[in-house]
């Protein structure tokens, strides 16, 4: 066993299991539409991306675990031992915090960045022009089953009459061969510390990635937070996209004219605030790690 967690809370049986059965209860209503679609094989093109995309499947997300710097008590902890990065401390049982640093490779770019994301103001006014550069002059477009809202050249009109300023790799990557020359920025991998920003709608989706990255060190109910902030956003990536999503029940976000971008940059600014804090929180998880494992990252 490896330098295991310092415990600053520790859970009698009752209580985390109480806590285990909200979150499955949470979870198991988050997911039921997902899984039913999921038997009858059917594809929708808004809410499924958060299990596309994004890898963590609803198994694994309902999976609750009390995160580090908090102890499990009673008998029935001892089943977590089974599992990986968990260890018997004191008659508890606690997250190996050595084991799981070593493992996650990952910790320190994923600290770097959250602070280097909190650190800066929120530019808003993209007006999720991403959306629409990853199907400018194409007729291959990502959701085939849904009708572009103004046709492939009034589409290729909104991009050419904008400003496009997507500073998230992510999308960037996306974009059609012909979008990339348009946008301000060049963005990459190595270069998302520098440019992520929290007004991104992106930038705030991945933090459910980063959470569940970090998993089981990061607690399960922070893991749903950030889930349901990512589900949120996308609904708005999606509605203000190019595509005709009314039919789905999704009413456009028409980033074409000035109403469409009001109501954008308000809605937008909303989540960078939600994303803030959230954002906090993971670093709190970060720092705590640090704190109990201070080997460089």
């Amino acid at each position: 066993m490896g330098a295991v967690t310092i415990t600053r809370n520790a859970l009698p049986e009752t209580e985390w299991r109480e806590r285990a059965g909200r979150h499955e209860a949470r979870v198991d209503a988050l997911v039921a539409d997902h899984l039913r679609r999921r038997r009858a094989g059917e594809r929708h093109p808004v809410e499924d991306f958060l299990f596309t995309y994004y890898n963590l499947k609803p198994s694994q997300l309902r999976r609750w675990h009390p995160g580090v710097g908090t102890a499990l008590l009673g008998e029935g902890a001892r089943t977590r031992l089974d599992e990986r990065f968990y260890a018997e401390a004191d008659g508890a049982v606690v997250l190996d915090t050595r084991a799981f640093v070593d493992a996650r490779p990952v910790l320190g770019f994923v600290e770097r960045l959250l602070e280097s994301v909190a650190s800066r103001p929120a530019h808003l006014g993209c007006f999720g022009l991403h959306e629409w550069a990853m199907v400018y002059r194409t007729t291959e477009v990502r959701h085939g089953q849904v009708p572009l809202r103004l046709g492939h050249a009034g589409t290729d009109r909104v991009v050419e009459s904008h400003r496009v300023q997507c500073s998230h790799f992510d999308a960037y990557r996306f974009f059609t061969e012909p979008a990339r020359p348009l946008n301000a920025l060049r963005p990459t991998r190595e270069s998302q510390a520098d440019l992520d920003q929290p007004g991104c709608l992106h930038a705030n989706m991945d933090l459910y990635k980063w959470a569940y990255k970090l998993a089981p060190a990061v607690p399960s109910e922070l893991v749903v937070d950030c889930f349901e902030l990512s589900k949120d956003i996308r609904v708005l990536d999606m509605r203000a996209s190019p595509y005709d999503l009314a039919d789905w029940g999704y009413p456009p976000v028409r980033i074409e004219t000035a109403e469409g971008k009001a109501a954008y940059m308000e809605a937008q600014s909303a989540f960078a605030e939600r994303g803030a804090v959230l954002r906090e929180r993971l670093l709190r998880v970060c720092r705590d790690l640090r704190e109990q494992d201070p080997r460089d990252l």
